[in-house]
C-alpha cells in the first residue's frame, strides 16, 4: 500500500468517527479522501476489507452497545443517536452484529459487570502461585477470524462485534486447537481493524466453510512462551488474568536463551477456565537470532 491510499483511508476512517451520529454520504467520504466516489470507495475496500457503509453500520452498532451498556438511554433513544430510522430496524441489525437483541446484551452486560465488580471486591484470592513455563513453536497456519474495528481487549470486543464469537469458532470442522484471543501485532493488522481479535488455528490446506462475518487470515511461524497460572475459582477469573499479567510483565525472557518478539506473531489467550488455570501466550525468538 501506497502512502497516499494509506492517507486517504485514514482520513476516511476519522471523517467516519467524527460523524457517528450525523448522516455520511460516499460523498462526504470522496472529499475527505481528496479522490471521486467510485475511487475512494475501491480504496476503501481494498484497504480495510469491506465497504464504506458496511464498516460504518458496525461502528454505530458498537458505539450503541457501548450507550447500552452504560444504561442512561432507552433502546429507542439509541437507536436514534446512531442514525438508525426505527426501532424494529436497529434491533435487526444489533441482533445480526452481536447475536442477542438489544435488551439481552444490555442484561448480559449488566450481569458481566457485577459479576467482575465482585471478583474485584474479594480479599486474600491476588496472592501468585506457581507459573509453569514452556516454550512452544507454532508453524506457519490459517486463522478463520472474526474482526473488530476498534477493540484493545475482551471487554471492549465483545462490545464491539457479540459475546457469541467463542461459539462459532468452536463448531469450525478442521481447527488445529480450540479458539483463542489474539493480540495482532501492527504487521498483521489492516487500517480499520482493532488489536483484539478472537480465531481458531486451522491448517494452510483448510478448505472448509467460512462462517458468515469472519474471514481466513495467514499466521506466520513463530516460537511461544507459554504461561500458565494456576487453578481457580471460576468467579475468580479476573484476579487469575491480571496475575498472570504481573508474572509475564516482570518476567526476564533471556535468563532462558530467548527474547521478546510480539511481532513475529500474535500475543493470545486461551478462555480462563478454573480447572486449568489461565493460560497466555507471547511470542519469542531465541537470542541472537534475527
Amino acid at each position: 500500500m501506497d502512502a497516499q491510499t494509506h492517507d486517504a483511508v485514514v482520513r476516511m476512517l476519522a471523517y467516519i468517527e467524527d460523524h457517528l451520529e450525523s448522516e455520511i454520504t460516499l460523498v462526504q467520504l470522496a472529499r475527505a479522501a481528496w479522490y471521486s466516489p467510485y475511487h475512494a470507495a475501491r480504496l476503501f475496500k481494498q484497504v480495510t476489507g469491506c465497504t464504506p457503509f458496511a464498516y460504518i453500520r458496525s461502528r454505530r452498532l458498537s458505539m450503541a452497545a457501548h450507550l447500552l451498556g452504560e444504561g442512561k438511554q432507552t433502546i429507542i433513544d439509541v437507536a436514534f443517536t446512531f442514525v438508525f430510522d426505527s426501532h424494529e430496524g436497529f434491533t435487526r441489525a444489533f441482533t445480526k452484529q452481536f447475536g442477542m437483541t438489544p435488551s439481552e446484551f444490555r442484561k448480559a452486560l449488566v450481569a458481566y459487570q457485577r459479576q467482575s465488580s465482585q471478583s474485584k471486591s474479594k480479599e486474600g484470592k491476588d496472592k501468585m502461585q506457581t507459573v509453569f513455563v514452556q516454550v512452544v513453536e507454532r508453524t506457519k497456519r490459517k486463522a478463520v477470524v472474526k474482526f473488530a474495528h476498534k477493540a484493545t481487549d475482551y471487554f471492549a470486543y465483545c462490545e464491539e462485534v457479540g459475546c457469541n464469537v467463542w461459539e462459532t469458532l468452536s463448531s469450525i470442522e478442521g481447527a488445529l486447537n480450540e479458539p483463542i484471543g489474539m493480540w495482532m501485532p501492527n504487521a498483521l493488522r489492516r487500517l480499520g481493524t482493532g488489536e483484539y481479535v478472537q480465531g481458531v488455528e486451522v491448517s494452510m490446506d483448510f478448505a472448509g466453510s467460512i462462517p458468515d462475518g469472519f474471514e481466513l487470515i495467514e499466521l506466520p511461524p513463530c516460537k511461544m512462551m507459554v504461561f500458565q497460572g494456576p487453578p481457580f475459582d471460576e468467579e475468580d477469573f479476573e484476579s487469575a488474568i491480571t496475575n498472570l499479567w504481573e508474572v509475564i510483565k516482570t518476567y526476564d525472557p533471556t535468563l532462558y536463551g530467548y527474547q521478546w518478539a510480539d511481532e513475529d506473531g500474535p500475543r493470545f489467550q486461551l478462555a480462563p477456565m478454573g480447572y486449568r488455570g489461565y493460560i497466555e501466550a507471547r511470542p519469542v525468538r531465541e537470542l541472537n537470532k534475527r
